[in-house]
């Protein structure tokens, strides 16, 4: 059982398979069916054919005539006497002819019948000749063509010279070839455009050429190139298709060869370079040089390549400090290099680059006392756990034993699990097949010169593929999946299993052994270490990267792969029709369906398993479910982030900055960045990594109760599906009015989408539990990554810090500190915060409202189910309880100080948005609204807001405005909360009125009519009420929104850099669609991955102000979370939210402060101001600019230069607001 494949039942889609499946095919807008069951037969047929109907009309005429000859017979007819007449039969494959007569008939039916046979045989002889033409001529067709190595030049000087000097010295010219064309001017191009060079132009290029890019990469990697050189040479020969090719191709090919040591056609692939007009770089010399060190070719045919290289304008240190390239190949340039300059040598590895960020000062100084925290566990423990971790990793996938309420077992249970088995071992079989046989055929086309998906297939055994494949049959849902979906994820798969097996084969796995032994006495508890440092600094410290990194698949690549595999998988998987007759004697139906469903507006196409299948797989009920590596927790320390492309995972690629997949602008952004001013995030994701954790034993049991039984909503335990609604009345009775019809079909939308919800609820939980189980006694750790603006999450999905109360509650630290002397309060005092019931009280009346409560908590503690169950009223139930557990194990320990306590213990902002935005704008009215001046007691900004709405209330009230009379006694905290926390956010009133709509909707006693004018009413006097409270901030933000208003519609998406050094730039663009033709259906993708594209004004006017606020609060989280690393604390964070043992809050608490300071010391507004008149007013245009665009530059510069101007407020009172973080 996969993990999508649970609980499932096949009643609904049953009854949607009892629709007629006859109705015509509509045009989908996503892409339209093709061939599913082959291409529809032309009502013409072929020669070939109409002779074959022929032979089997006069068959049919024969077997007219032969029964005819026995009726008489029969009748005793005197005049005619006729001898039978048997018709030869035919063997299958064949045109029938007539059996041979075993007597002659006399008359004319004889002279008949003899006359069709001869005919007959002469036809068959004839057909004979045609198909065995057709079959010599099919075979020759089939054979592939011979690879061709020699190129085709258009240039007519460069194609005689190359034969030449082929004619004179036939036995080795390519050396003197090779100086020859390095010296030849390149041809004028024979088309205008610029040539991309590099990666980031590589960005830049049309689907097509990312297409054939990515094909020639993959025919290195696959050992296939001599068919890449045969492409590449096809396209060069063609005047039309040569317009496609860029140097990096080019480049491709050449390093191929270099690393077979194959000069000859090398310098094939450098007269290519010259004739397409292109001058060779950096790369194309590293080449060349690596090939002639492996050859040991003579100095002076190096020294004059070296030569040329100079007269390029290309250094030769470039090639060691510019180009990536293994530390093998680097050897082999070297080589080379020192046969032409024996004196040479390669510039010396540049020191580690320190951050000079004012911010990080004290991070990184070496002054002052250090107390970086190690892990409890011992060196050995950590080397076991690595080599667990290492297994998972290598197998790619990981199987978990379910918690779902196991049925009993029974004899159709049995059978069910038998038959599965039978049939995975046939359709492993099948898959093989088909997938011989696609592969066969697309090393066909490949060889005519086409660049198809054949090198990607061949890259992972079939075995790994097959296995890939039936796990993706079992993880598709009883009501389908959408082809796009499926293909996409099929893709990536094949990535990431392609890169693990790389690591393999290359050896990468036995150096990564090594060096990670090494890193973990940096860890270990018992290994003490000279020098105190950070993790990354240790690994660098190691030797430098083993390999460079490996360029992920451009997005169309990956969805024909992905689009390839899944069709594989429909043609190849079938089953019988009836589950319950053994194989051979039951007609072969196929398990998976190409169907068309609406979704929105939209048709699109998907796959649907057979309902048959899905029963099956509900009787086997088979207890496991299957997760990628990277979507379960680690067993061992991450890998230490030491660049955009190296950490987390041991084996599995991971992303720094999490984007939509095909996205390449923050990959490039990060990769031109100078990699010091990464290092504050790259340290932080480490640190947020290497947090140890362990599962919460009690509460998981109990919530394994309930979820086992029917679940509870109200504690956020999801039902099972018996227990969702179900319409009174599924059928009408005859007569039934039109309005209770509707009424009818309205309740049962209900009840599915009901249905639906649920779940998905229970599906997230039942992995989030598997996985707990799995994990139960184990430790293991989280590793993080960020997104574009700096945001910190755990990367795996399902079982993390991040999700719901009943996630976190499930969750502990592995290493566990004495409570000391104030850490007992600080749990009460965390224990009352989770109930929610003294949000306004100060903190000495919050430990005292523990205090009161003490028998409550001690009762929850010791009968959670059957007590009192004071936890359960609770705004964060689960937590409450773990809380009180630990509550209680502390007060009844000997010494309450030495208890040693896991439960992280929460700190949280005040509005933390509005905190940012305030302390930005100086504005001490707002400030003091959220908590950033000391008070006695908390401030509370939502009450705050909602006295405000008050107060404008009573007075339209007064002025007899209806709606606002209607609202007296309903405007709360509760009701214009979430419209003002997500204001700062960049909430539209549009946006807030909804949100208005749902919390007076949620009210019983206020009448439903008024609920949309009173909606429309409160979102205005909400936003006018923030206006008034927090003018600073409403001024930065109508700043930050007017700048980017003026940016997009001058071309750019807007891009800042955070003050820790992360670059940003906002990814809405205009979508733009490729087409992936072809197979079951043609499929659109939309994509908005690239800055070429047209910005989308409104999403990049709309996303800046709240997206600044983030990289802003991700920035003070990454400094608090590195200055607690100092100082020895165990810190993780859910954005605002800051967590660590309880003995360390007041510490944790004193660095939050003092870093909210220093980051807001900083002239935030005024350096933003410089980068964007920097990036967007500075450089000059390319192109000359019309009236309209130098008017909207000068707006734009004006409005970038005209920076809010700031209150008085003073930061440093910030230190002794105890209620800014509580």
């Amino acid at each position: 059982m996969s993990a999508l494949s649970w609980g499932r039942s096949a009643a609904g889609v049953r009854r949607a398979l009892r629709r007629p499946s006859s109705r015509p095919r509509a045009a989908s807008e996503e892409g339209t069916l093709s061939g599913f069951w082959g291409s529809r037969r032309n009502s013409s047929a072929s020669p070939c054919e109409q002779d074959r109907r022929k032979d089997w009309g006069h068959a049919e005429l024969l077997e007219v005539l032969q029964a005819r000859v026995r009726q008489l017979q029969a009748e005793g007819e005197s005049e005619v006497s006729v001898k039978r007449v048997e018709v030869a039969r035919l063997s299958e494959g064949e045109c029938q002819l007539p059996r041979k007569m075993q007597g002659q008939p006399c008359g004319r039916w004889a002279e008949k019948l003899a006359k069709e046979k001869r005919t007959m045989q002469k036809r068959k002889q004839r057909l004979q000749v045609k198909l065995q033409a057709r079959a010599q001529q099919l075979d020759r067709k089939l054979q592939p063509r011979p690879l061709r190595l020699e190129p085709r030049l258009v240039s007519g000087q460069l194609s005689s010279f190359l034969r030449r000097k082929a004619e004179e010295s036939p036995e080795s010219p390519w050396e003197e070839q090779l100086a020859q064309v390095l010296q030849e001017t390149p041809q004028k191009l024979l088309h205008k455009k610029q040539v991309p060079s590099d990666r980031e132009a590589e960005a830049q290029l049309s689907g097509q050429q990312q297409k054939l890019l990515a094909f020639l990469e993959c025919s290195l990697v696959s050992g296939h190139l001599p068919l890449a050189h045969h492409v590449l040479v096809s396209y060069h020969s063609r005047p039309r298709m040569r317009k496609l090719l860029t140097l990096p191709m080019y480049n491709t090919v050449m390093l191929g060869w270099a690393r077979k040591g194959s000069f000859k056609e090398l310098v094939y692939v450098f007269f290519m370079v010259k004739d397409a007009g292109l001058a060779p770089d950096l790369l194309s010399y590293a080449a060349a040089l690596q090939c002639m060190g492996r050859l040991d070719q003579d100095a002076n045919t190096i020294k004059r390549c070296l030569e040329q290289m100079a007269r390029d304008g290309l250094q030769l240190q470039q090639l060691f400090t510019e180009v990536s390239l293994s530390k093998e190949e680097q050897a082999m340039v070297l080589r080379a290099v020192a046969q032409a300059e024996p004196t040479f040598s390669p510039p010396p590895q540049p020191p580690p680059q320190v951050n000079t960020s004012a911010l990080l000062k004290e991070v990184y100084t070496k002054d002052g006392p250090v107390s970086y925290p190690k892990l409890h566990l011992p060196l050995q423990t950590l080397k076991d756990l690595f080599q667990q971790q290492l297994r998972v990793e290598l197998t790619t996938s990981v199987h978990v034993q379910s918690v779902e309420k196991a049925p009993s077992v029974t004899k159709e249970m049995l059978q069910a699990r038998k038959t599965l088995k039978a049939l995975r071992v046939q359709w492993e079989a099948a898959l093989r097949r088909v997938l011989q046989e696609t592969k066969a055929s697309l090393a066909h086309q490949a060889h005519e010169g086409r660049p198809t998906l054949y090198p990607f297939l061949c890259l992972l055994s079939e075995r790994e593929l097959v296995r890939m494949l039936i796990q993706t049959l079992h993880a598709l849902p009883a009501q389908g999946e959408s082809l796009v979906v499926v293909a996409k994820d099929l893709g990536l798969r094949a990535f990431s299993r392609h890169m693990v097996q790389q690591k393999r084969l290359s050896n990468q796995v036995q150096a990564l052994q090594q060096r990670y032994t090494q890193y973990l006495h940096l860890l270990a508890s018992d290994t003490p270490v000279a020098t105190p440092c950070l993790p990354r600094q240790y690994w660098e410290s190691l030797g430098p990267p083993e390999a460079p990194p490996q360029q992920p698949w451009p997005l169309p690549v990956l969805m024909q792969l992905g689009k390839q595999l899944a069709e594989l998988l429909v043609q190849a998987v079938h089953m019988p029709l009836d589950l319950a007759v053994p194989q051979g004697s039951s007609k072969l139906i196929p398990v998976l369906y190409h169907v068309y469903s609406f979704r929105s507006y939209r048709q699109i196409g998907i796959l649907k398993p057979h309902p048959a299948f899905i029963q099956l797989l509900v009787t086997a009920a088979e207890p496991r479910l299957t997760f990628e590596t990277v979507d379960v927790p680690m067993l061992c320390p991450p890998l230490p982030w030491t660049s955009p492309h190296t950490g987390a995972f041991l084996l599995s690629p991971t992303k720094l900055m999490r984007a939509v997949e095909g996205t390449t602008q923050h990959q490039r952004l990060l990769e031109h960045c100078p990699p010091s001013n990464l290092h504050g995030a790259l340290d932080t994701l480490t640190q947020l990594g290497n947090c140890a954790w362990r599962v919460n034993g009690q509460v998981l049991d109990l919530v394994l109760e309930l979820f086992r039984d029917k679940g509870c909503s109200r504690l956020g335990v999801p039902p099972p599906p018996s227990e969702a609604p179900r319409p009174r009345e599924s059928h009408l009775p005859p007569g039934a009015p039109p309005a209770r019809k509707a009424e009818l079909r309205r309740e049962l939308a209900s009840c599915l989408k009901a249905a639906r919800e649920m779940h998905s609820l229970r599906a997230d939980a039942l992995y989030r539990l598997s996985l707990a189980q799995h994990l139960r006694h184990r430790v293991f750790w989280l590793p993080h990554n960020m997104d574009f603006r700096g945001r910190t999450y755990p990367c795996p999905p399902h079982f993390n810090h991040l999700g719901s109360d009943l996630a976190r509650a499930l969750l502990e630290f592995a290493e566990g500190r004495p409570l000391g002397p104030h850490g007992l309060d600080w749990l009460k005092i965390h224990l009352v915060n989770l109930t929610g019931l003294r949000k306004r009280d100060s903190l000495q009346a919050r430990l005292a409202f523990a205090d009161e409560m003490m028998d409550h908590i001690l009762d929850s503690a010791d009968q959670p189910m059957a007590g009192g169950k004071w936890w359960m009223d609770s705004e964060e139930p689960w937590q409450t309880l773990a809380c009180c557990m630990e509550v209680a194990r502390a007060v009844r320990a000997p010494d309450p100080a030495a208890y040693v306590s896991h439960l992280p213990v929460h700190q949280d902002g005040s509005c933390n948005g509005l905190q940012h935005y305030a302390a930005l704008g100086r504005d001490s009215v707002g400030a003091a609204s959220v908590n950033l001046l000391p008070s006695e007691l908390p401030q509370d900004v939502y009450s705050g807001v909602a006295a405000q709405v008050e107060v404008f209330r009573r007075q339209d009230a007064a002025r007899g405005v209806r709606v606002a009379q209607v609202l007296e006694g309903f405007i709360s905290r509760k009701v214009v909360k979430q419209t003002v926390m997500t204001v700062v956010y960049g909430v539209t009133r549009y946006g807030g009125r909804l949100q208005i709509e749902k919390r007076l909707r949620e009210l019983s006693d206020f009448p439903q009519e008024f609920v949309w004018d009173a909606s429309h009413y409160l979102v205005r006097q909400v936003f006018s009420s923030l206006q008034e409270m927090f003018s600073g901030t409403r001024a930065i933000q109508h700043w930050l929104t007017e700048s980017a208003r003026l940016i997009s519609q001058a071309g750019w998406a807007v891009e800042w850099v955070t003050p820790l050094g992360i670059p940003v730039v906002q990814p809405y663009h205009q979508d733009s669609k490729f087409l992936v033709k072809g197979g079951l259906q043609s499929i659109t993708c939309s994509s908005s991955r690239d800055t070429s594209q047209k910005p989308n004004t409104l999403k990049q006017k709309n996303g800046f102000p709240p997206n600044f606020i983030h990289s802003l609060d991700s920035t003070h989280m990454m400094l608090t979370a590195l200055h607690c690393y100092r100082k020895g604390l165990t810190f993780v964070s859910v954005h605002d939210c800051f967590w660590t043992h309880a003995a360390n809050v007041p510490v944790m608490n004193q660095v939050c402060r003092e870093q909210f300071i220093n980051l807001h010391s900083q002239p935030i507004l005024q350096d933003l101001s410089q980068f964007l008149v920097k990036r967007f007013c500075s450089s000059p245009s390319t192109r000359p600019q019309s009236l309209s665009q130098r008017v909207l530059t000068t707006k734009l510069l004006e409005t970038l230069l005209s920076v809010p101007k700031t209150g008085s407020l003073d930061l440093e009172q910030v230190k002794h607001s105890t209620y800014f973080f509580s």
